[in-house]
């Protein structure tokens, strides 16, 4: 099964490329990365002002970043398998088609549930969108200085994508309104169409099944778990729509597993987790983005409703992150290959964990100096552990699945970052429902529930920290295995597909990187 990772043979590849201007294909890929990326962080730092607009509650304004993540991450693999079978093109055009549909619905939201299901519509643009666009950038740019170059390219726009985000977000919801964190999507995507379908090569198609009952089964059932701890926040752990939803959730993801067994095409190869290493950087994967995600979202809303800080200073204090973040992914890519992935995972993770832990101190009275520490942390542990953390996961597979296996790795990103949040909310508006009133006045009071459930987010984020830290100690071995080296052309037939080589998978971790940071709950 073809993922993100797949791209075309030799023959097709040139003939692919015959026709096209680089400069301008390279463009039409590094806009659309740009879009799903800058989406998502604009969309965090417009979350307080969402909230007052269309009336969302604490715990259910997580669902503004779970709905678009959920669909993403549970449709990703299928996304990639349409590209297989439909063509890269066609499939990305598809996918910006709906993003930009989505994003117009989105901004005219008048409730709740119109906006969430903006949302998830946008996630569905955006799996089928990515993967065919990273495929066609590996497969119009040969192997070697010129595909080193673009993925550089690539990398760079996703980070700078992040920042770019964070800061157009507050431009636009202090200057215009939130909506137009929506809105902006709309040129961007219409112009992306024209652009794409002028100079990106079509693909041949190949034969195949679209596995559409495993990619049904698996997304619905992580969205009623999802919903299952949100509930148990709102209405109790007892309350028979908390449990309805755990059992349902929980039969769907075991009809999942039946699915993939039977599937003659399953979206997910469940061969992948016999290797307990690799196992354990699916669920480390997990455990730490989840963390992740709750400090993006409850510090986000601390800035703005505790502090008083204005939607566009609340983007620029984020960017200490992101610069030590970019910093410390090129420092591990470099030494990873000599003293391997394990030391870093468990260095940098142990520095996001200590981040976490001081945060897990703010009260009302703290002041930025008490935030931009642990955010320096933060990026320094974070950059040090995500390359080695996916490199684990893509070491010793077969070359006939790396393509899977690295899909899995953003699977496993989205579906952490939405489960951890979900567990986070779930966390926080417990501690809060059972804050002791501290203030004179009713909007001190509030505040004061606040600060205390964002305290026990961060605490229980560090703790998610450190159970990946003791996990991939216990089960991840001094020197993960090196994979044996892909041919050069695993040909089925004429100019069928070929897997790309776990060294080349090896470009892509400024990329999986990019994809943790552009996503603060995301992307």
């Amino acid at each position: 099964m073809s993922s993100p990772l797949t791209t075309l043979s030799p023959t097709a590849s040139r003939a692919a490329g015959r026709g096209s201007s680089s400069p301008l294909v390279l463009a039409a890929i590094l806009t659309t990365q740009l879009m799903i990326v800058l989406d998502a962080t604009i969309v965090n730092v417009a979350l307080p002002d969402i909230q007052k607009a269309l009336g969302f509650s604490a715990t259910s304004l997580s669902w503004v970043l779970n709905a678009y993540t959920l669909a993403f991450g549970g449709l990703l693999l299928l996304g990639a398998r349409a590209g297989d079978i439909l063509g890269r093109r066609r499939t990305l055009l598809l996918g910006i088609g709906l993003f930009t549909l989505a994003s117009l619905a989105g901004g005219f939201a008048q409730g709740p549930g119109e906006l969430l299901t903006a949302r998830a519509i946008q996630g569905v643009g955006a799996a089928f969108a990515a993967p065919s666009g990273l495929a066609l950038l590996m497969a119009r740019f040969p192997e070697g200085r010129e595909r080193a170059r673009a993925l550089g390219y690539y990398a760079a726009v996703s980070i700078g994508g992040s920042a770019v985000g964070l800061i157009a977000g507050g431009l636009l919801t202090e200057w215009v309104s939130w909506r137009w964190v929506l809105f902006v999507n709309v040129p961007i995507g219409i112009g992306l169409i024209f652009l794409a379908r002028a100079v990106l090569p079509e693909t041949p198609r190949q034969r195949g099944r679209f596995d559409l009952t495993g990619a049904a089964t698996s997304t619905l059932g992580m969205s009623a778990l999802v919903y299952a701890f949100i509930r148990a926040a709102s209405d109790g752990w007892g309350d028979p729509g908390t449990v309805l939803a755990f059992v349902v959730g929980g039969l769907l993801l075991l009809s999942f597993v039946l699915v993939e067994l039977r599937a003659p095409a399953p979206i997910t190869p469940l061969r992948l987790f016999a290797d307990r290493t690799r196992v354990a950087s699916y669920v480390g994967r997990i455990l730490l983005v989840g963390g992740m995600f709750g400090m993006f979202f409850y510090l986000t809303l601390f800035l703005q409703n505790v502090l008083g800080y204005t939607p566009i200073v609340t983007g620029l204090a984020f960017l200490p992150l992101t610069v030590m973040l970019f910093a410390f992914s090129r420092v591990s890519a470099a030494l990873v290959v000599r003293v391997g992935p394990k030391p870093l995972m468990l260095i940098g993770l142990s520095l996001s964990t200590v981040a976490l832990l001081v945060l897990s101190r703010l009260d009302a009275d703290s002041s930025y100096v008490a935030i931009l520490v642990p955010l320096l942390l933060f990026g320094m542990g974070n950059g040090l552990a995500f390359v080695p953390l996916t490199a684990i996961a893509l070491q010793g597979v077969d070359p006939k699945d790396a393509g899977a296996a690295s899909g899995l790795v953003n699977v496993m990103q989205q579906v952490g970052g939405s489960l951890g949040l979900a567990v986070l909310v779930t966390v926080a508006t417990t501690a809060t429902q059972h804050a002791a009133p501290e203030g004179s006045t009713a909007q001190a009071v509030a505040q004061h529930a606040f600060v205390v459930g964002a305290d026990r987010a961060f605490l229980t984020s560090a703790i998610l920290l450190a159970a990946t830290v003791l996990l991939l100690a216990v089960a991840v071995r001094a020197r993960a295995p090196q994979a044996a080296p892909a041919p050069a052309v695993a040909d089925e037939e004429l100019d069928g597909p070929r897997i790309v080589a776990p060294e080349d998978a090896a470009a892509l971790f400024e990329e999986e990187m990019a994809e943790a940071v552009g996503r603060p709950a995301e992307a």
